[in-house]
């Protein structure tokens, strides 16, 4: 195996990338750029039945988007091509022939509806599913005959009989597995179509692949892939599993059907990237300052697979509110700025962005959530009456609101430091309660109880928004 640490992603353009296969890329990613080795992304697409049209420009675009990148693979170009495996078959068929003339795989000719009895016959009998291996002792005269005839057959690993099957994992130690409870699993499909088993081992192997780190649903495949390698004769490279994310409430392995989980969606539901990056980096894993907030150099210079916990995580999505939080506040308000455009609604009054914005950042736990905290600036919200009336009566609050549109109205340089004063004097000077006046204040100007700061918010509004506001309380109340 080189001596150069190269690490893999290899996804199927069938669909969105899952939040967790990014983050398994980072994990790629980090391993290889510490030790100055090479990143390579790969593009599985060999099952044409479940691809989706534009899916592999859009995860190249969103790797790209969470601020990564590869330094092999599609668009990078590098010299273990071509990194798509449609264009690689001729590779998988001769490879597949070499271990049949080497007597290693076998010829299979059985139909669906045989192998389809087999399975009912060995469920019957309580028996795990397995290929009975009826062709692995054909001859190889029968076995052309069989094919020059024009019979359609699939190509089978004869797995060794009893022996043990080691899979050294840097996280989990050695994994031994009778070779008697693998299958002698298809390589090559009727159609000429690698197996994803065959294809990976053999692309993996040229490709210099010297590490694979991947989600632990694959331990499962892993005495496959083994056996392959050493069917070869190939020396293995260093394998990984790492636990995949369970469901927020730590139930279950993270799917769809307890949220949206694409690596896109949550850029769309405004997580910034870097700090995307950060939750996924502390995820089972934690520098030994226990420190959690770090950049992805920071990351790149400690992070170490074996350093991994075994045990699945769940995503917690309140540490990413917090983690996205963080970041936010850490952007200037030009940035943040940039960043919060495209989360902006038509309606918005965007010539008062640089107003505003300071007033609601600390409160941003997304991006997204500038259209709820600004809403009042550009929608008229109508607050309960009860509220308004809160701590006083109706005739009460007429009189507050109707003393504060007249001194108002005298404002001529509408801005913050004049709103004050005003709204000051007038409470003191007829001592109504602090509490109650600028409450019900706020609430008749923005429809609610909790906003930025409220003379900061006036001047935002506006001297006729602000006026006309509490014109509609008093009609509301009236």
């Amino acid at each position: 195996m080189s001596q150069v640490v190269r690490t893999r992603m290899a996804p199927s353009p069938t669909g969105e990338l899952h939040v967790g296969s990014m983050a398994m890329l980072l994990k790629n990613y980090a391993w290889a750029k510490r030790n100055n080795g090479k990143f390579i992304l790969r593009i599985e697409d060999t099952d044409k039945v479940r691809e989706v049209p534009g899916s592999l420009e859009e995860i190249k675009k969103v790797i790209l988007d969470y601020g990564l990148d590869w330094d092999e693979g599609p668009d990078r170009g590098g010299d273990f091509g071509p990194y798509i495996q449609s264009e690689r078959l001729e590779i998988y068929k001769e490879k597949a022939l070499e271990l049949v003339n080497n007597g290693k795989a076998y010829y299979c000719f059985c139909t669906k509806e045989r192998l389809e009895q087999v399975r009912e016959e060995q469920k019957a009998n309580k028996q795990a599913p397995k290929y009975d291996k009826h062709c692995r002792h054909l001859s190889a005269e029968e076995a052309l005959s069989r094919r020059k005839a024009g019979e359609s057959y699939v190509i089978r690993l004869k797995v060794p009989e009893n022996k043990t099957v080691v899979i050294d994992d840097l996280l989990r130690g050695d994994i031994e597995i009778n070779s008697d409870q693998v299958d002698d699993q298809v390589l090559q499909k009727s159609d000429g179509f690698p197996t994803y088993h065959l294809a990976v081992v053999i692309d993996d192997y040229l490709m210099k692949i010297s590490h694979i780190m991947r989600g632990e649903e694959w331990i499962s495949s892993a005495p496959k892939h083994v056996l392959l390698y050493e069917a070869f004769g190939w020396e293995k490279p260093v394998f990984a599993h790492i636990p995949i994310f369970l469901n927020p409430d730590g139930k279950g392995k993270m799917s769809k059907r307890k949220g949206t989980v694409s690596s896109r969606s949550f850029l769309e539901r405004g997580y910034l990237p870097e700090a995307l990056l950060n939750f996924f980096m502390i995820l089972g894993w934690a520098k030994e300052d226990q420190e959690e907030v770090m950049t992805l150099a920071e990351y790149v210079e400690a992070f170490d697979p074996k350093d991994m916990s075994s045990k699945s995580v769940a995503f917690d999505m309140k540490k990413l509110d917090w983690l996205n939080g963080v970041y936010i506040r850490k952007l200037s308000m030009e940035e943040l700025k940039e960043k919060v455009a495209p989360f902006l609604p038509a309606e918005f009054p965007t010539q008062k962005l640089d107003k505003i914005l300071p007033l609601i950042s600390k409160r941003l736990v997304t991006l997204l959530d500038i259209n709820e905290l600004t809403k009042f600036f550009y929608i008229d919200e109508t607050p309960e009456t009860k509220l308004l009336l809160k701590r006083s009566d109706e005739a009460g609050v007429i009189d507050q609101l109707e003393k504060t549109i007249e001194l108002l109205s005298s404002i001529e340089d509408w801005q913050t430091e004049s709103i004050e004063k005003v709204m000051r004097s007038i409470q003191e000077k007829h001592d109504w309660h602090r509490g109650q006046f600028f409450m019900m204040i706020r609430l008749a100007v923005t429809g609610r109880k909790a906003t930025p700061p409220l003379f900061e918010t006036m001047d935002v509004l506006g001297k006729e928004k602000v006026l006309a506001r509490l014109k509609k309380a008093i009609a509301q109340i009236s």
